[in-house]
């Protein structure tokens, strides 16, 4: 069986210590592929983005281990962790804040050929620039100009540009299309399937939209409360979700068929989303759960196949297939 490119065990990441300790991200394992591409989805505050920054090496992880490549990341510093950084890269939310508005694109593009020397010569800097534009849907004479002079779908394409400039081979997007115009979304996310199939990159793709993760994801993690409490390919996520949460995210999905509204059950979640601080004891849902008994409270549900859906492992000590809730 071959490695996954990217292996996380166990990964943690508190801010603060003691009682008062955040929990944003709390013993997460999962696996992605080489070329395959992982969604990730959850309400805001469950931990996505501290995940993603864990994983790049953008915060310290509290606990546990992530290898890229069978490498160590958690613990690397230095001349390891550089080099390591050619292998990942990310694509940032917000396109404008993530380039420097007093630098033309060309020396945006130029920018980490230059921190890692060796990776190409300074001759072909132009060229190679030029090619990476063009590969976005950008052209050649966009290198004269500054990031204010585009809009923010073509900052995207150039943030895009910028992190394929080192050819990695795991690209993180965390919520790229979510400060977009709908019909621009759909362009960035045609852009990145299609680089996608084209540089054989692994993706991990973090995102609000269930359509969207459900266009451009092999398989979909669901994360609440700092865990993953459903992964499983797509089809058995969108088609047979088998943890009342995940079943309550489909529920909320417009369906664009106007003939097939309210044939679905719409589940409407009560309650605020508890404190990373203090999480209920057993399962993290049970406040929230209508299928929520003495057991939830007592002990907490490990993630394993608890269905006959291919592949889905669900944390729920009451796993059970919702068709009626499934996403259109």
């Amino acid at each position: 069986m071959t490695e996954p490119l990217l292996k996380v065990q166990n990964l943690s990441r508190h801010f603060g210590s003691g009682a008062t300790a955040v929990r944003a991200v709390d013993d997460v394992s999962f696996e992605i592929g080489r070329g395959e591409t992982v969604g990730l989805v959850g309400e805001s505050g469950c931990g996505k983005t501290s995940l993603v920054r864990t994983l790049l090496k953008l915060g310290p992880a509290t606990s546990g281990s992530v290898l890229l490549d069978g490498v160590e990341i958690t613990g690397a510093s230095g001349r390891q962790l550089h080099d390591l950084r050619r292998q990942m890269q990310v694509v940032f939310q917000d396109p404008y804040q993530s380039l420097n508005p007093r630098l033309r694109v060309d020396r945006l593009i130029a920018e980490p050929w230059a921190l890692h020397p060796g990776v190409l010569p300074k001759s072909r800097w132009r060229e190679e620039t030029v090619r990476l534009l063009e590969s976005v849907g950008l052209r050649a004479e966009h290198a004269e100009r500054y990031p204010s002079e585009f809009s923010g779908g073509q900052r995207q394409r150039l943030g895009i540009a910028r992190a394929l400039t080192l050819d990695p081979t795991l690209l993180v997007c965390d919520e790229p299309v979510s400060a977009l115009d709908v019909s621009v979304q759909a362009q960035v996310v045609n852009l990145l399937a299609r680089l996608r199939r084209e540089r054989n990159l692994a993706m991990l793709f973090v995102a609000h939209d269930l359509a969207v993760v459900r266009h451009v994801s092999d398989r979909v993690m669901v994360m609440y409360l700092g865990k993953i409490i459903e992964t499983g390919p797509k089809q058995s996520i969108f088609s047979a979700p088998a943890h009342p949460y995940t079943q309550a995210l489909m529920s909320a999905v417009p369906t664009p068929d106007p003939r097939l509204r309210g044939q679905g059950r719409r589940i409407v979640l009560k309650g605020d989303l508890p404190s990373p601080v203090d999480p209920p004891s057993g399962c993290r849902f049970r406040t929230r759960c209508w299928k929520a008994t003495s057991l939830c409270a007592e002990q907490e549900p490990a993630l394993k196949n608890r269905t006959a859906a291919p592949g889905l492992l669900t944390a729920c000590h009451h796993a059970d297939p919702d068709l009626s809730t499934a996403a259109v």
